[in-house]
């Protein structure tokens, strides 16, 4: 997904990106980036609400809250089939 950012920030692989800049990252990146408060918030919105801002007229979710069931869990997280014993 697409979003604004609103503090300089340096990509995993090395990139700087300026404020302002329009970066796209997955879920996880966002999450992180929305702790540091990095992220540009839509005008009237506050945090949580799911939305993202974007500039970029070629996304065609802009604006549109993530469906949950499409989250998946974490690289560490054990296999689906575990039952933990």
């Amino acid at each position: 997904m697409q979003v604004r950012l609103s503090a300089s920030w340096t990509d995993p692989g090395g990139k700087l990106w300026a404020p302002g800049d329009t970066i796209d990252v997955d879920a996880v990146t966002l999450a992180e980036l929305e702790e540091q408060g990095m992220v540009e918030e839509p005008e009237g919105q506050s945090g949580g609400s799911g939305e993202t801002t974007t500039t970029s007229s070629s996304t065609s979710t802009a604006g549109k809250p993530t469906d949950p069931k499409k989250i998946g869990p974490g690289p560490g997280a054990p296999p689906a089939d575990s039952t933990g014993d």
